[in-house]
């Protein structure tokens, strides 16, 4: 696919994804790949691409007879972190931030329990904190997120659960969301990285309850 084909394809399957997140394509209805070649002007190979992925995350059905058909919000991939993206940046976005917020209530105190009870990575841990500290202090967003990700992600792995480790792309868009852009979240950082701290420091002493707690109580932040 050249350039300028990927740029086409990207267009489309975002245009197509949107439409389908925010209700313009309800459930039900049908499409046609010649009539999305005349909306975008793309050609056919790259509507095929962008309706084969939109097939492969569930919200397309494809079919001799009845060319595309939407399918219902139940038999979308909602763990894909593309389908993650477009919801919050439509007028779902509430529902997915709470969602989000739901299930790593549910996944990530239970991912820092089983890191402090096998004891791994604590002093990796305590060192990504050290980079959240250095980011704050200067204002580097760009920085804070990659430590970010990368704590969040270590738990997951190190909680030796190879479940858990394979949601680490739907943490990772929950945490661009989370991380500081205005001088009141800069000025909050700091009690965060002290949980952050909290977390490695259980994990250290292999208190599990108490990387549990911490974990959590950053959750709430």
């Amino acid at each position: 696919m050249t350039t300028s084909d990927g740029a086409a394809f990207r267009q489309v399957l975002d245009n197509l994804g949107r439409a389908i997140i925010d209700g313009r394509m309800a459930a039900g209805d049908t499409d046609t790949v010649d009539a999305i070649v005349a909306r975008s002007g793309a050609s056919r190979p790259v509507v095929r691409e962008a309706t084969r992925v939109l097939v492969s995350l569930g919200m397309l059905t494809a079919g001799r007879r009845v060319g595309l058909r939407v399918r219902p919000r139940a038999e979308w991939d909602l763990l894909d972190p593309q389908l993650i993206r477009w919801r919050l940046a439509s007028p779902d976005r509430e529902t997915q931030l709470d969602e989000l917020r739901g299930l790593r209530l549910a996944v990530e105190p239970e991912a820092a329990r089983l890191t402090a009870i096998r004891g791994i990575g604590a002093e990796e841990l305590s060192g990504i904190a050290d980079q959240l500290e250095r980011s704050t202090l200067e204002r580097d967003g760009p920085a804070f997120l990659d430590a970010d990700r990368r704590f969040h992600a270590l738990l997951l792995a190190a909680a030796g659960n190879g479940m858990l480790a394979r949601l680490r792309d739907v943490v990772d868009e929950a945490l661009r969301e989370r991380t500081p852009g205005d001088p009141a979240h800069w000025q909050a950082a700091p009690g965060d990285i002290a949980l952050h701290r909290e977390v490695a420091t259980a994990v250290a002493a292999r208190d599990a309850e108490r990387a549990a707690v911490a974990m959590r109580r950053i959750l709430a932040t």
